[in-house]
């Protein structure tokens, strides 16, 4: 056999395998925003999210407080909130991913840890017998042993 036999032609697009990729995962995305909606966001996005829908809902309040003066202490509680996360969030949007994720584990660990407690309070109650240290090479249950 040649060389030129074995090997195929170099002239198809070199791209051609990731641009075919890159477009079947463009069209999953666009069927799964169609039937599932709109994807969640960063934590930073929905946590920004999180803030306007707050400040709305104040907003909404403060209008039933009576008095000027409440109303602009409210307003005023609202923007110095935003003021001090919005920094943070711009500088460094992906720490807001980790808590997301640390918060995660720490509510897996607490779960595992209730599930398990759960799990003895709920088993029958144990014996005498039970309770003693199987490790413990102690005698036995007592005998009588009559010597007479």
């Amino acid at each position: 056999m040649s060389d030129a036999t074995e090997r195929p032609a170099v002239d198809a697009d070199a791209d051609a395998w990731a641009d075919a990729c890159a477009e079947d995962l463009e069209a999953e995305k666009a069927r799964r925003r169609a039937q599932y909606g709109q994807p969640t966001g960063s934590a930073s996005e929905e946590l920004r999210r999180l803030l306007d829908v707050v400040a709305d809902k104040v907003s909404g309040i403060q209008s039933s407080l009576p008095g000027m003066a409440a109303q602009s202490a409210v307003q005023q509680l609202v923007d110095q909130a935003k003021a001090a996360v919005e920094p943070v969030i711009e500088r460094n949007p992906q720490i807001f991913d980790h808590l997301a994720a640390a918060g995660g584990e720490l509510l897996a660990a607490y779960r595992s840890a209730v599930e398990g407690h759960e799990r003895r309070w709920t088993q029958e109650p144990r014996t005498a017998k039970d309770a003693q240290d199987p490790r413990d090479d102690g005698p036995g249950p007592s005998e009588h042993i009559d010597l007479d």
